[in-house]
């Protein structure tokens, strides 16, 4: 038996979206940040940590998140193609530093450097404190490092730390460090199995690990076994390279059957907002929708629909899983729902006409109303018909423009044939804001890639 120190490392990006907001946008550092759709549907797909201490948090409605900061957050429309540039910079430190690289999403990853085997957990605390240092100086981003003997423990290390911390745990502390957690931190333990576990007592890590195998079997099926395992160290699993997924899903099973296509829909629309979020995670778009769902005699109905253009938008997927949901009035009350994304693509549907304008009660602490609807990640200005004559540029805002004069910004807001626009990139600090006429003939749309200048 080997017992020489197996290490891993699990390297998670900080509160990532809103992060990379906050470092190619200054003058939203050290302010609540949402990014996502602020539409009547919007979910925050990424919140700063000045956000969190509000209350507000991933895949959370928008309006919620945005009335839990009390009027005082930014609300910025995703940008993926930003991310992932700065991702890319990311995992390109990481392989240089760190030998073969597992990346589970655009803001978190494995590495196994042989260069760590049987080291001290002093020597590794210092080797992951080096790459934290390289991270935040040559990305410019915070990050939380987890070292640990296997996969699992590595990723709750990481936990851990953050943020912007280092946690070293070796096997022989492991069980002292995360048995007083709680159960729900382990992979494959969701809220379903947390149920079924609290009601027979079991609510940490360390009462889980000494349930009997027949009992968690009884419960959780030969899944909750092999979570058990990894959850007692017996995780070997590699660091290797993974093949992008073909599909995103997610599938929730009702309390009580649904003998209505009404009571289907808010299953069907849990199930959908958690399955773009699996998209946004991977950072693609899906071109094909599919609903699954399972009746109560235990038989799958299953209905797909293609769309016209690859979409990561919440309302789009929604309204297309709820177009082949398969009514329950026909095949039978309904015990299950899923829905699965597929056709994955970096592409994504470009939104000619976005919406204007702000909704009632938005305000932000930067000068002009911050609000965007949930749409594309690249928005640009549109043309709107003046009855006066010619067409007149109508900005969206937190779009990046650029100005003959000012150089690269982002609107901050827009009324009464003015746009208000923030000029800064990341290498600028904070920038001077300016009222353009939205005719400005030196105002013109600009890459948002030109903002990690």
């Amino acid at each position: 038996m080997n017992t020489t120190q197996r290490w891993v490392v699990h390297l998670d990006m900080d509160a990532f979206y809103a992060s990379v907001e906050q470092l190619t946008r200054p003058t939203l550092a050290g302010r609540p940040v949402l990014v996502g759709g602020a539409s009547g549907r919007g979910v925050v797909a990424g919140a700063s940590y000045e956000s969190r201490v509000y209350g507000a948090r991933s895949a959370m409605p928008m309006q919620q998140a945005v009335r839990l900061c009390r009027g005082r957050a930014v609300v910025v429309t995703p940008r993926f193609a930003v991310y992932s540039a700065v991702s890319t910079q990311v995992f390109d430190l990481l392989g240089r530093e760190g030998d073969t690289i597992e990346q589970l999403s655009v803001d978190e990853g494995f590495v196994e450097p042989e260069s760590l085997v049987g080291r001290s957990s002093a020597e590794v605390r210092q080797w992951a404190r080096d790459l934290q240092t390289l991270v935040d100086d040559e990305v410019g981003l915070p990050c939380s490092i987890g070292v640990a003997s296997t996969k699992l423990d590595a990723k709750m290390a990481s936990d851990l730390a953050k943020p912007h911390g280092v946690t070293v745990v070796d096997r022989a502390r492991r069980l002292e460090v995360f048995a007083p957690r709680p159960v729900g931190e382990l992979w494959g333990i969701g809220p379903v199995a947390q149920n079924k576990l609290a009601e027979v007592g079991v609510t940490t890590i360390g009462a889980f690990v000494e349930m009997d195998d027949v009992d968690v079997k009884g419960l959780l099926g030969s899944v909750g076994l092999q979570v058990q395992a990894f959850a007692r160290g017996q995780d070997s699993r590699p660091v290797a390279p993974r093949a992008r997924a073909k599909q995103v899903s997610a599938e929730h099973t009702l309390d009580k059957d649904a003998a209505t296509t009404v009571d289907v829909d808010p299953v069907l629309v849990r199930a959908a907002t958690a399955a773009r979020r699996r998209l946004l995670g991977d950072g693609r778009a899906a071109r094909t929708v599919t609903v699954k769902t399972r009746t109560a005699d235990f038989k799958a109905h299953t209905r797909s629909t293609t769309l016209a253009t690859p979409t990561d938008d919440l309302d789009e997927i929604i309204a297309a899983a709820r177009s082949v949901v398969p009514r329950p009035e026909v095949s039978g009350a309904v015990r299950l729902v899923g829905v699965s994304l597929s056709g994955l693509t970096e592409e994504r549907q470009a939104v000619l006409f976005p919406e204007p304008g702000l909704s009632d009660g938005q305000s932000v602490e930067v000068p002009g109303p911050v609000h965007a609807p949930e749409h594309a990640p690249e928005p640009e200005a549109a043309a709107v018909e003046s009855p006066e004559g010619p067409p007149r540029a109508s900005w969206r805002p937190t779009v990046d423009v650029h100005h003959a004069d000012y150089g690269h910004g982002w609107v901050q807001g827009t009324g009464a044939g003015v746009v208000s626009v923030r000029f800064e990139t990341r290498s600028t600090g904070p920038g001077k804001a300016r009222s353009l006429d939205v005719d400005d003939p030196d105002l013109s749309p600009a890459d948002p890639l030109d903002s990690l200048r």
